[in-house]
């Protein structure tokens, strides 16, 4: 077996998620995701500490990005145009990696509760990070904190959509899909009254 191949990460990260929704998480081991991934257990190591860590990979990368694109945002927008800005800066980091993985992410979360904890903690630490990042632009907290929340739903509405078996072979980008669930969300936050 190859010591190295190129694309090792994304290889044990696939193998991972076919596993849980096969087996589910607790029966699947390090060992069972490596040789899926045709890797050694060492290969492994060197990519994650523990299958725990392989399910929170992305979320960093994601909140950072959110909140980079909230930073960045022109110095006289709103909150819901920093948010989209926040939106617009991760979407367009999303590779069809991303969506290939989507589905598959889907059914191992479904299929077992701690995941589905672990799915809840990640909308929650994407909150955060978008708070902080618009309370970091003066938006008061109560404020800062709906529009993270909206910019969640939007996130997740919008990747929903993008990874869907069902829509088109090529859903084309991300962003456009996040936007027009921000765009909705906003309608229906005016119907609240």
């Amino acid at each position: 077996m190859p010591r190295w191949k190129p694309d090792a990460r994304q290889r044990l990260i696939v193998a991972a998620l076919e596993l849980f929704a096969e087996k589910g998480y607790d029966d699947t081991t390090v060992a069972q995701i490596a040789e899926r991934a045709g890797l050694t257990r060492s290969t492994f190591h060197r990519h994650f500490a523990d299958k725990r860590e392989m399910l929170a990979a992305g979320q960093q990368t994601l909140s950072r990005l959110l909140a980079e694109g909230i930073t960045a945002a022109a110095p006289d927008a709103t909150p819901m145009t920093a948010v989209a800005a926040g939106l617009e800066r991760a979407s367009m980091e999303m590779t069809s990696f991303n969506r290939e993985l989507g589905p598959l992410m889907h059914a191992a979360v479904e299929a077992n509760d701690e995941l589905k904890q672990r799915d809840a903690s990640k909308s929650t630490g994407m909150a955060a990070a978008m708070t902080h990042a618009l309370s970091d632009r003066g938006v008061p907290r109560a404020v800062a904190q709906v529009a993270a929340e909206l910019g969640v739903l939007a996130f997740k509405t919008g990747f929903a959509r993008w990874v869907d078996p069902a829509r088109d072979a090529d859903p084309g980008e991300l962003a456009p899909l996040t936007r027009a669930a921000l765009d909705e969300l906003r309608m229906a936050v005016t119907e609240l009254r």
